[in-house]
């Protein structure tokens, strides 16, 4: 179905693992547009499930996304197109520099005054 409106705020969510997360908050916040991506194929088969089983139109298909590796590779995210960026339960088991690339990832991604949530 058509996604959330052309003023909908842009949101990527980094490590959504089994997807339970994405399919809460899209719901709960329709004026978004959800992007949640993982670097684990079993988890991007999880969140595709919860994102068909959900049907919510703003809960876009998952991407593959390595964290660690430059935003360049993110898919295809713009500079300063982001107004949120999510990250749940990865800092504290990922490598150090998954943390970092979060941070610089989220420094170029982010439009000014854009937030990067981080929480677990």
């Amino acid at each position: 179905g058509a996604g959330a409106g052309p003023g909908a705020l842009r949101v990527l969510e980094v490590g959504a693992g089994a997807g339970l997360h994405s399919a809460h908050f899209a719901r709960a916040l329709p004026q978004t547009r959800w992007q949640p991506s993982d670097i684990d194929p079993r988890a991007l088969q999880s969140i595709a499930a919860y994102v068909e089983a959900t049907g919510v139109p703003n809960l876009l298909p998952p991407i593959l996304l390595d964290v660690s590796q430059g935003w360049e590779t993110w898919g295809g995210t713009q500079p300063a197109t982001l107004d949120l960026l999510v990250s749940i339960n990865m800092m504290h088991i990922a490598e150090l520099r998954c943390t970092e690339g979060l941070f610089k990832g989220a420094g170029v991604l982010l439009k000014p005054g854009g937030v990067l949530f981080t929480y677990g």
